[in-house]
C-alpha cells in the first residue's frame, strides 16, 4: 500500500512542483510588480503570446513520449509562415483584403505542410533508422535553409494585414491565438487519453522491442507521431506570422530550447514511456508567466532569457534524476 502511495505521489509530483512554483512566483510578482503584472491587458498579452511556442511544445511532447525528440519544430514553423505569407502576398495587396475563403485555405495549406514535413521526419526515424535527434536536427536546418532561399534572408511583411488583424483579435475578451491553441490541445488530449494511440506511444517509449513483439506497427506509429508534431509546429508558425506581422527564417530561434524545457518540466521522461499532458500545459503557462515577470524588471536584460532557460532545464533534469533514484530505492526497501 505504501508503495502504491509513493508511486502515485511520484506520478503527480511534477504537477505539484509546477503548482508550487507558480504560486510562489505569482506571490513574488504581487509583492514586487503587482499593479503592472496583475492587469487584464497583461494577461491577455500572455495568452496571445504563448500559443505559438505552446503548440510547438505539444509536438515535441508526443515525440518525447516515444523516446524521440523533434528539433525541427522552429524550422517547420518558419517555413510554413513564409510560404503562407508569400501566397497571401500574391493573392492581394498590402492594403487590400482577402476573402474569408482565403483564411480557411491558408490554414489547410499550413496543416498539409506540417503533415508532410512531419511525416518526412517520421520516415527518417522509422524507416531509415536515423536517431531522432540527428534526423530532426538535420531537417530543421534544411527547412530553415529553404526559408532563407525563399526570402533571400529578409522578412516578408508586404502581405494583406487583415490576416494579422483577424488572428490578433479577441472573442469575448479571449485572444484568438489562445482559442486556436485550446482547440489543438483539446484534440491532443482526446488522442492521448481517449484513444489507443496514447497507450501505444507510451508502450513504444517504454520499450520499442516490446512494442514490436506486442504486434504494434511501430514504424506507422512513429510516422504518425512526427506528423502530429509537424502539424503542431505549422500551426505555431501561423500564430507567429500574425504576432510578428511578418515571416522570416530566424524567428523564434530560442523556442527549441524553450519547448524542451517545457516538456521536461511538465513531467515527460526524455527516455520515453511517460505521458503528462496536464503537466506540459501547466508548464507552458508557467514559462510564459516567468518570462513576462522577468521582463518587468528592466535591470535584467532580455539576453539573459536563454541563459536562464538553459540553467532551469539542467536543474529540472537533475531534480528528475534524484526523484527517480529515490523511487527506485524505496521500491527496493519495500
Amino acid at each position: 500500500m505504501a508503495e502504491k502511495l509513493k508511486v502515485s505521489f511520484k506520478k503527480d509530483s511534477h504537477i505539484w512542483r509546477l503548482l508550487i512554483i507558480m504560486v510562489v512566483w505569482f506571490l513574488f510578482m504581487a509583492i514586487t510588480k503587482g499593479g503592472k503584472f496583475y492587469s487584464l491587458v497583461n494577461f491577455q498579452t500572455m495568452f496571445s503570446q504563448f500559443p505559438e511556442f505552446g503548440l510547438m511544445s505539444l509536438g515535441v511532447m508526443v515525440c518525447m513520449i516515444t523516446g524521440g525528440i523533434d528539433l525541427s519544430t522552429v524550422g517547420i514553423a518558419n517555413m510554413t509562415a513564409i510560404t503562407v505569407a508569400l501566397l497571401m502576398r500574391n493573392a492581394g495587396s498590402e492594403s487590400g483584403s482577402l476573402g474569408p475563403q482565403w483564411f480557411l485555405l491558408v490554414f489547410v495549406i499550413a496543416i498539409l505542410m506540417g503533415a508532410v514535413t512531419g511525416a518526412f521526419n517520421g520516415i527518417l526515424v522509422s524507416k531509415c533508422k536515423i536517431p531522432p535527434i540527428l534526423a530532426t536536427l538535420g531537417t530543421g536546418q534544411l527547412f530553415t535553409g529553404i526559408g532563407i532561399v525563399m526570402t533571400n534572408g529578409s522578412a516578408i511583411s508586404d502581405f494583406p494585414k487583415d490576416y494579422a488583424f483577424l488572428i490578433n483579435n479577441k472573442v469575448a475578451g479571449i485572444p484568438v491565438q489562445f482559442i486556436l491553441f485550446a482547440i489543438a490541445a483539446a484534440v491532443l488530449v482526446f488522442l492521448l487519453k481517449k484513444t489507443t494511440y496514447g497507450k501505444k506511444i507510451t508502450l513504444l517509449g517504454s520499450s520499442q522491442n516490446v512494442a514490436r513483439y506486442s504486434g504494434l506497427k511501430v514504424d506507422w506509429i512513429l510516422i504518425k507521431t512526427y506528423l502530429i508534431s509537424g502539424i503542431c509546429s505549422a500551426l505555431g508558425g501561423m500564430i507567429m506570422l500574425a504576432n510578428y506581422n511578418s515571416a522570416r527564417s530566424d524567428y523564434g530561434s530560442n523556442y527549441t530550447l524553450q519547448c524542451i524545457l517545457i516538456v521536461v518540466l511538465g513531467g515527460v521522461d526524455p527516455d520515453g514511456g511517460k505521458e503528462s499532458i496536464t503537466g506540459v500545459l501547466l508548464a507552458i503557462f508557467l514559462v510564459r508567466a516567468l518570462e513576462t515577470g522577468i521582463n518587468r524588471f528592466p535591470q535584467i536584460s532580455s539576453y539573459y532569457i536563454s541563459l536562464i532557460w538553459g540553467a532551469v532545464l539542467l536543474l529540472v533534469m537533475v531534480l528528475n534524476y534524484f526523484s527517480s533514484h529515490n523511487i527506485h530505492l524505496f521500491k527496493k526497501k519495500a
